[in-house]
């Protein structure tokens, strides 16, 4: 059986920390979290433990708040059961306390609910003149006196005689209306001769009005027929001059002084205005004919500078294509310079890939790319 030695102890141990470490050193390289974005560990740990804990506390905290608020409650129910049993009790006593000593009979206002007030009241009256029949007591009214048969009785007599006298006032009254009748009759008589004069007296009257309105309307016929003769005969000579007048106006005799304007002598009145004179006319035609020839000229201006600039245009575009045709004759002979030049450089390259082929025999595999970032040094 081998015996380890101490100094092989000591290597173990050494091997084993150097292990440790390099483990230790492992997770914290190859830990991309930590090694790009970094942070203590042990500190959140230490960090995490202590929330942990307050958490604790403050559950344990909760919990004795609760328990403390459960036994005030219970406290507190117990309070409001004494509470109302007491306010019960009270309520009690003072109701045995009214019916032994507040009975209704020995209240002030007791006879305001007496059930017995009637038949202890007095009646309503005891005679006609008793001191408590006032107005406003209304006990005693017409007709329900005590004395009533004798006061009947006199009502009676009283009627027999408003009926006699009403008799006696009848027959008069029928005398009075038997003489009012006649006299009536006699003035009616008399109103109706008044009447037969006095439209014998309209009806003449009236004959003379219509003769006076009739002669006045004959008048006033004859006066009307001389006034519309008059009248026609004015207008005719009226007429008569406007027409003199129209014939001799600058209107109808073509003045061209009357179309002249106040604002100026080149405007003229439209309503007045007979056409241009000859001199106007000629003008006219004349500053047409100047506009007419000046045209000509500048259309001609106009020709000749079109075709001046086709010239010029054509000349450009004979230039622009010489040149095109340059420029592309100068890539054409670049591109076959360059395709030389990469045809050259194609045969090189092939050549020097088949020479490294050939020094080159020991080719990599994948086991030569997965030893790498298998330590931390």
């Amino acid at each position: 059986m081998a015996v380890a030695l101490p100094k092989d102890l000591r290597q173990d141990a050494s091997l084993a920390k150097r292990r440790h470490a390099e483990q230790c050193r492992q997770k914290r390289v190859f830990n991309a979290r930590n090694r790009i974005i970094g942070g203590d560990t042990e500190a959140w740990d230490v960090q995490v433990h202590d929330q942990k804990i307050k958490e604790a506390t403050e559950k344990a905290r909760h919990e004795t708040f609760a328990a403390e608020m459960k036994q005030n409650d219970k406290v507190m129910c117990i309070l409001e059961n004494r509470i109302k049993r007491d306010r019960k009790n009270l309520c009690r006593a003072i109701s045995d306390f009214r019916q032994s000593f507040q009975k209704p009979e020995t209240r002030r206002e007791f006879d305001l609910s007496d059930p017995l007030a009637l038949k202890k009241d007095l009646p309503a009256r005891q005679s006609d003149n008793d001191i408590r029949n006032t107005i406003s007591g209304m006990q005693k009214f017409m007709g329900e006196d005590l004395n009533f048969h004798e006061r009947k009785k006199f009502q009676e007599e009283q009627n027999r005689e408003w009926s006699l006298q009403q008799q006696r006032e009848w027959k008069n009254a029928c005398g009075e209306r038997k003489c009012a009748e006649a006299l009536s009759t006699e003035t009616r008589l008399q109103f109706d001769e008044t009447a037969k004069h006095l439209q014998k007296l309209e009806s003449t009257t009236r004959k003379a009005v219509c003769a006076s309105v009739k002669d006045f309307n004959k008048r006033q016929a004859i006066e009307s027929v001389e006034r519309k003769k008059q009248e026609k005969k004015q207008e005719q000579e009226d007429n008569l001059a406007e027409i003199t007048n129209l014939l001799r106006g600058d209107l109808l005799s073509e003045n061209p002084q009357q179309a002249a304007s106040s604002f100026g002598p080149h405007r003229v009145v439209p309503d007045r205005w007979k056409g241009m004179t000859q001199e106007q006319l000629e003008q006219i035609r004349l500053v047409q004919k100047q506009q007419v020839q000046e045209k000509l000229r500048l259309q001609e201006e106009k020709h000749q500078r079109d075709l001046d600039w086709d010239r010029r245009r054509i000349q450009g575009a004979r230039a622009t294509l010489l040149f095109e045709r340059q420029q592309r004759q100068q890539q054409r002979n670049l591109r076959k310079a360059l395709d030389s030049s990469n045809l050259t450089l194609a045969k090189e390259q092939h050549l020097q890939k088949k020479y490294m082929n050939e020094v080159y025999t020991n080719q990599p595999t994948g086991d030569y790319f997965t030893q790498f970032n298998t330590g931390s040094r």
